[in-house]
């Protein structure tokens, strides 16, 4: 991915030099994103704890485990000035500002930019405490994006994801979520919780998912297509990120095995078709997974 000389965002806290590295993983809470199930993964890999167990506790809630921080591979500089995979993230950031503030505009409606957090170990948000072993997360409560950038780690070396377009898709797809909270979609699942068993809710969170990977898509096309970033491969690292997180290909490498009516995310083809669509239209009405069906 291109990226020299593009700008950085100003809305990036970095404060991993404040962070205390948590030693509890809380699995509750209302954080949406890649991590919901890249946390199942890291239990097994870390814990030795069955993922479907950890999943099934994220859908209740309330249970928390013993857990070792993942590392975090930069720290900043002592001045305060950005370390390189810090700027990364704030130029990835400020190329997602770029396409929604677009975006929004052409609908006649008004963007607002979401903050992102870059944290160490843990972190407080208004959506309870953040945990680097849960991955990328975005929390509408307080309209953030978190991550540990010791995660990329995790994305490159256990989940075979490497590259920075890849990288650059995590962000996008948590944006994505922060979209989805601007149009009201997240709020009005978090209303059809109470009426549904979990299996629907799970159903449901699949295709809120889907619709995060189509909206990264769009940032992508738009992003070629205003600025020609991408470099030749890139495509094909953000689509085998999408392959490596789906549900199947994550419960699979974890335990052998696939539990379908599990599922959160959706499914390594499910994610790769969405975020292609998303790619090849560049339409926010072509990424309706609630009235599109996604299998």
């Amino acid at each position: 991915m291109k990226l020299d000389g593009q700008r950085e965002s100003d809305n990036v806290e970095d404060v991993r030099s404040t962070g205390g590295g948590g030693r509890r993983l809380p699995v509750g809470g209302r954080g949406m994103g890649i991590g919901t199930i890249v946390i199942a993964l890291v239990a097994s890999y870390v814990l030795g704890v069955n993922p479907l167990t950890v999943l099934n506790m994220l859908s209740g809630g309330g249970a928390a485990v013993s857990q070792s921080p993942l590392p975090s591979p930069d720290q900043g500089t002592p001045s305060g000035q950005p370390d390189p995979s810090s700027r990364f993230v704030r130029q990835v950031l400020a190329t997602t500002e770029d396409v929604w503030h677009a975006q929004f505009t052409q609908r006649g409606a008004q963007y607002q930019q979401p903050v992102l957090q870059i944290f160490r170990g843990s972190t407080s948000t208004a959506c309870g405490e953040g945990q680097a072993a849960m991955g990328p997360f975005y929390c509408p409560a307080d309209q953030k994006v978190y991550i540990d950038l010791g995660f990329y780690d995790t994305l490159r070396e256990r989940l075979g994801a490497p590259g920075d377009f890849a990288q650059a898709y995590v962000i996008a797809h948590e944006v994505g979520h922060h979209v989805q909270n601007l149009q009201g979609t997240s709020a009005k699942l978090d209303q059809m919780r109470r009426q549904m068993s979990e299996a629907q809710y799970n159903a449901m969170s699949v295709r809120l998912e889907l619709q995060a990977d189509c909206y990264a898509g769009i940032w992508a096309h738009d992003t070629q297509s205003a600025k020609q970033l991408m470099e030749q491969g890139d495509l094909e690292e953000a689509l085998n990120a999408a392959a490596q997180i789906g549900d199947d290909a994550l419960q699979h490498k974890a335990q052998g095995r696939v539990v379908p009516e599990s599922f959160t995310h959706g499914t390594s083809e499910q994610r790769m078709r969405w975020f292609k669509r998303g790619f090849e239209s560049g339409d926010m009405a072509q990424c309706n997974t609630f009235t599109r069906e996604p299998v």
